[in-house]
């Protein structure tokens, strides 16, 4: 193991060179290292952060990283005993694209629920300070995903890791320094695809990845509402949050069968009432989404522009064309009044059909995109709910 905390010398120093030496391979692991740049202070301004914000110098912390957005985020527990976001970072590069990494050499930036130790921590890194997210964790061994020496790192460079600038780095790393000082044995890093609102996830729907996506936003919203990190353990190759295994000594298995446990009353019933909010928000966001793109379709068809069922064409060549002339005439004739004392003309029945495209009144005329709120997570294991004393 490196030690962090203090300088090394003689075959100290010997045996944490020969380490960082021996790690050379790895896709994001240097081997050059500076003097002193692991033990500088945080920076003068988030200091300042922290007074005003009720945190100690070394309370504990944890990180949250988002892809899409490109943002990590550092919380760090305050004197409530809650945790309150400290300062949002700029991701400067992650690797891959949204989704899991899967295997050695996929060049993805992990997603999931992991925790770092002091023995993670690398101040010898040549990408001036990383520490490592400890891939694969229970989970992706689960699931038999492989790869090596995972990231957070400075240098702005990635192969598979979330690579940070020099600056950011020096004070990411001095936060999980001084938490480690101050008591903390672990940090944990929370890594998501995109922030777990319903607008992300109506619109990711489609994604092969959305189911796993739905498990790690329930340790989102674990985290949301109670605002403290939640205990991850894994069973039945799910994750599970804030739970409890009800007989003393039982150890959760990540490929058997999950153990009976609870989880705290306060925490799975607000959790509960969030995820009926966000499934219920996402459905109509899903359902909204749908009735524009038959819209958008409609429209296009009329003026004889190319659709988006054109566009899909290209990648399924077998799909049934769309028919302009024909749908133009299909509109014309459905707008035409029978019996009528006047026959409109041409352009006033076009006008007419194109504005009814956006108008409510044609609701009950034309096909209805409809959808029911269901259980959003029925892949989870279902704890037994712990009665508050």
């Amino acid at each position: 193991m490196i030690r962090v905390f203090q300088g090394e010398t003689g075959k100290n120093v010997k045996r944490a060179a020969a380490l960082a030496l021996a790690l050379t391979l790895a896709a994001c692991q240097g081997t050059e290292f500076g003097a002193e740049k692991h033990q500088q202070p945080v920076s003068k301004s988030l200091s300042n952060r922290m007074k005003s914000k009720d945190m100690e110098l070394k309370s504990p912390i944890m990180v949250r990283l988002f892809k899409q957005e490109s943002e990590l985020e550092i919380w760090k527990q305050t004197k409530s005993g809650q945790y309150a976001l400290l300062e949002t970072y700029e991701i400067c590069k992650w690797s891959g694209k949204l989704g899991p990494k899967l295997k050695e050499g996929d060049r993805q930036a992990p997603e999931g629920f992991y925790e770092v130790t002091p023995g993670l921590m690398n101040p010898f890194s040549s990408y001036y300070l990383a520490f490592n997210l400890g891939f694969p964790n229970k989970f992706d061994r689960a699931h038999d995903r492989t790869g090596s020496n995972l990231m957070v790192h400075g240098a702005c460079s990635s192969r598979g890791c979330y690579a940070m600038t020099d600056e950011q780095i020096a004070d990411i790393y001095s936060l999980g320094r001084d938490s480690f000082l101050g008591g903390q044995r672990k940090f944990q890093v929370q890594a998501f695809p995109f922030r777990m609102t319903p607008d992300n996830m109506a619109k990711n729907a489609s994604s092969e990845h959305y189911e796993f996506w739905r498990m790690l936003k329930r340790g989102y919203d674990h985290f949301e509402v109670t605002k403290r990190p939640p205990s991850i353990e894994v069973c039945e190759k799910e994750y599970v949050f804030n739970a409890k295994a009800d007989t003393r000594g039982t150890k959760f298995n990540a490929r058997g069968a999950c153990p009976a446990y609870t989880v705290p009353e306060h925490i799975a019933v607000a959790v509960a009432e969030k995820q009926t909010r966000d499934a219920r928000e996402t459905a109509e966001i899903q359902i909204a989404m749908e009735n524009s793109k038959i819209r958008k379709e409609k429209i296009a068809a009329f003026f004889g522009g190319t659709s988006t069922t054109d566009v899909a064409k290209a990648e399924a060549p077998n799909a049934t064309p769309v028919n302009v002339e024909a749908a133009k005439v299909l509109a014309l004739a459905a707008e035409e009044p029978s019996p009528a004392p006047q026959k409109a003309s041409e352009s006033e029945r076009a006008f007419s059909y194109f504005t009814s495209l956006f108008s409510n009144s044609r609701i009950g005329e034309e096909k209805k995109v409809v959808a029911e709120v269901v259980n959003p997570y029925p892949a989870a294991p279902a704890p037994r709910i712990k009665p508050q004393l």
